[in-house]
């Protein structure tokens, strides 16, 4: 399924998808376009998968395919973490499952997340796949958590179910899985009505040097 949108009010509740919700091209390029819709709609983002994943991540099928395109293609993903840094709306990840790798990365590219409390692991698992992170992928990740949790999540592989996952930081909430939307868009109401522009500039700010390492692309 591709991705979907639904408002709930004026919380934007965006669906990546009911498989592994992998970042294939034609993903990402629906994914751009749904935020697009959301900027000019909504007041809030939350987005989500169905069932038992998040997402998966990078769409590795498609690289192995496509190997001469590798660079493009991770400039695509890496445009989408900015784009979520830099977002003009209040945001919440709602990870529904697994987050994996990439998948993970979007999650942590939100202003917050909550996580389903019971099934699911939150994972960046590069170093036992041999697939070493770019230097924006690593900023973004050390940006968002502490040093010690960066280490141990960037180097050893570990999986973090929910309540692991919120005690290392790496989730704001943990929630029950018929909870985890609703929650995220609960989360939101409060914080919904900033000034886009004001929050936009915000944000940018805030994450200049990840920006800028996201920008430079893979091979920097």
């Amino acid at each position: 399924m591709a991705p979907t949108l639904e408002l709930h009010d004026d919380i934007a509740v965006l669906t990546l998808g009911d498989d592994e919700n992998r970042f294939s091209p034609d993903h990402l390029t629906a994914l751009d376009e749904l935020l697009t819709e959301v900027e000019n709609s909504a007041r809030g983002l939350v987005t989500a998968g169905t069932g038992k994943f998040y997402s998966n991540g990078l769409d590795l099928e498609w690289l192995l395919a496509n190997p001469d395109r590798a660079d493009w293609y991770v400039d695509q993903v890496q445009a989408l973490f900015v784009r979520l840094l830099t977002l003009g709306l209040p945001t919440v990840a709602a990870v529904n499952g697994h987050a994996f790798g990439a998948g993970a990365m979007l999650a942590i590219a939100h202003d917050f997340r909550v996580m389903r409390d019971d099934r699911g692991f939150y994972c960046f698992p590069e170093v036992d796949i041999n697939i070493p992170f770019t230097a924006g992928m690593a900023a973004l990740i050390q940006a968002k958590v502490s040093p010690q949790t960066a280490v141990e999540a960037m180097t050893t592989g570990r999986r973090y179910g929910g309540a692991d996952a919120l005690a290392a930081g790496l989730v704001d909430a943990t929630a029950s899985e018929d909870a985890v939307v609703s929650s995220a868009v609960e989360r939101l109401r409060p914080l919904a009505g900033k000034d886009k522009n004001t929050l936009t500039v915000i944000k940018t700010t805030m994450h200049r040097p990840v920006i800028d390492a996201l920008r430079q692309g893979r091979s920097h």
